[in-house]
């Protein structure tokens, strides 16, 4: 069983690493933010996963699970309108030779400091 948990808490520390790096190395604003969010909620949940089968305490099996919980259904909400909000505000998009959301959202070119201030 500890061995399991130590598995457990070197991959989610493994995914949250990677997570990190990331935030750190990629150039788009909507590529860190998807490094975040998937890479740090697997990582957050290994970790709890494997903190609740090291400790064995009932209490905390409940407030590990409920927090696991949360973190799934409030993360990728959380993504998906944080990108929607990026992709309106004119963030510049990498890699992408044709824009495929250019029919079904409005852009605002420009930085978003500047449409704080004409408004």
């Amino acid at each position: 069983m500890m061995v399991l948990a130590m598995a457990l808490l070197i991959a989610g520390t493994a995914f949250l690493l990677i997570a990190a790096i990331g935030i750190v190395r990629l150039r788009d604003p909507l590529q860190r933010m998807h490094s975040a969010t998937k890479a740090g909620t697997l990582g957050a949940t290994l970790m709890l996963l494997g903190v609740v089968l090291a400790a064995d305490i009932a209490e905390l099996n409940w407030t590990s699970g409920l927090t696991i919980l949360f973190l799934l259904i409030t993360l990728p909400i959380g993504a998906q309108l944080l990108g929607r909000a990026a992709y309106v505000s004119g963030t510049r998009l990498e890699g992408l030779a044709h824009d495929p959301l250019s029919d079904e959202l409005e852009r605002h070119p420009g930085k978003p400091d500047e449409l704080t201030r004409d408004s």
